[in-house]
This record gives C-alpha cells, structure tokens and sequence, in this order.
C-alpha cells in the first residue's frame, strides 16, 4: 500500500484481467476519473466491452462490464442480471440477497437475475458483469 497524501489513509490497488474477446490484441492501459460520477450514488459503469456507455473506459471483450459504487449506509443498488456477476466488497460491507460480505470478500451470482445490494456503513463495491 502507498499514502494518498491528500487523505494520508493507504491507497489499495487491485488488479483485474479480462480476456479478450479478438485475438492479437497488445495489451493497453487507460484512466479516467470517474469522481463525479460515483459521488452521484448508484453503481457506475467504469468499463465495458458493450459499447454503450460514453463515460466507462472501453475493453476488448464485448460480454464484460465493470460497475462500481461508493455508497452510503443503507443504500441500495441492484446488481444486473447476468450469466456470471462477481461481486467484490473493497471496503465496508453489504448485503447480496441475504448473504453479509465484509472488506475483501466476494460472491460470484450464476444466473441470478437482479440482485438487491444494501451498503452496510459506507461502503464501495465492485461489479463484473459478465456472459
């Protein structure tokens, strides 16, 4: 872990990969701040391979996106309907269905439909939707 300096709280990387959908694609790497969007509320789409959101970061694989959502105690968000949604816990906790995930954990969701989502305490989560 490195210190934000503007916080001085530790800064927490996670990496994730996702195979791409074409062959002989070179590995690429893009950012952009999405701020604005997750102080909004809600679960945002920060990348995706499907092509219709203008803010998310675009990837190679045309059946994956990745939401994220920083939210306040009690709020409650639906997580998409999917062959394959993993859901991550990065800090706080919530509850998926009827199952507590704490800092750290995850639930993968197979054919689910919508699942609700609650934040317990301040809490940001991350989403891969995927086929």
């Amino acid at each position: 872990s490195e210190v934000n300096p503007s916080t001085t709280e530790p800064v927490h990387f996670l990496q994730m990969w996702v195979q791409p959908d074409t062959a002989g694609i070179a590995p690429g790497y893009e950012q952009r701040d999405c701020n604005d969007r997750l102080a909004a509320g809600g679960l945002v789409v920060v990348a995706s391979g499907l092509g219709v959101d203008d803010g998310a970061i675009s990837i190679h694989q045309r059946d994956a996106e990745l939401l994220v959502g920083r939210l306040s105690d009690g709020e409650a968000v639906t997580v998409p309907a999917a062959p394959h949604a993993h859901v991550f816990v990065a800090r706080g906790a919530a509850m998926v269905g009827r199952t507590l995930l704490g800092t750290a954990d995850a639930a993968l969701l197979t054919d689910e439909g919508p699942t609700e989502l609650v934040a317990v305490g301040d809490t940001e989560v991350l989403v891969w939707a995927t086929a």
